[in-house]
């Protein structure tokens, strides 16, 4: 039986030896994991137990319940993004760089992390409200408010079109990586998003650069 170590993905034998830190961590790597491999509304807490060599008991210690743990894996999720992010626009030379920067690190994230988009979508479909999803609301509104503060930098710099309606232009954005999870999702191929990738966000940029 193996576990999961935060962040770095190494593999234990003697789960039993994890700190509670440890152990929740290895918790939110174990339903992305399983989130890549099946609807993530159907991963039960025993099967989250089962995979880390856990009984439910053991796991409840730390998580009382399911949706505490889906509340964790969204903290995960939009931590490690956001700051992604973050330090992909600030080593970018001009606003349309940090663009492309950002819009290949969502990628790239998503290409190593396919149970993350399986979940924030299964999550914004749940009807009624949970902590997970105002979660994922959140999470979205952060990353639009990233998006529209480069978008008017690059308005005023002259590269993006002066008459340039940023709000809708950071909605796109996003929708524009959703569709290609999606389509690498309905394909069955993770590895289609990042070789679709440059090609469309070229097309997304020329939308959006300044007129001649």
């Amino acid at each position: 039986m193996v576990t999961y170590f935060y962040g770095v993905g190494t593999v234990s034998e003697r789960p039993q030896y994890l700190s509670a830190e440890e152990r929740r961590a290895a918790t939110v790597q174990a339903v992305v994991d399983l989130a890549a491999e099946q609807n993530p509304a159907e991963i039960t807490t025993t099967a989250i137990a089962d995979r880390m060599g856990l009984t439910q008991g053991a796991l409840f210690r730390h998580f009382p319940t399911k949706d505490a743990i889906l509340g964790a894996t969204m903290t995960w999720v939009g931590e490690r993004l956001l700051v992604r992010l973050d330090k992909a626009a600030e080593g970018a030379a001009s606003p349309a760089a940090a663009l492309e920067a950002m819009f290949m690190t969502h990628i790239d994230f998503v290409a190593r992390h396919p149970g993350v988009p399986r979940i924030l979508l299964g999550e914004l479909q749940r009807s009624g409200e949970t902590l997970a999803k105002r979660m994922v609301q959140t999470l979205l509104r952060q990353y639009e408010q990233r998006l529209r503060r480069v978008m008017e930098a690059g308005k005023a710099q002259g590269e993006l079109d002066a008459d340039l309606d940023v709000n809708a232009a950071a909605v796109l954005f996003i929708g524009t990586i959703q569709g290609l999870v999606m389509q690498s999702l309905l394909a069955g191929k993770v590895g289609r998003i990042s070789r679709d990738a440059p090609a469309v966000f070229a097309i997304y940029l020329r939308g959006i650069t300044q007129r001649p």
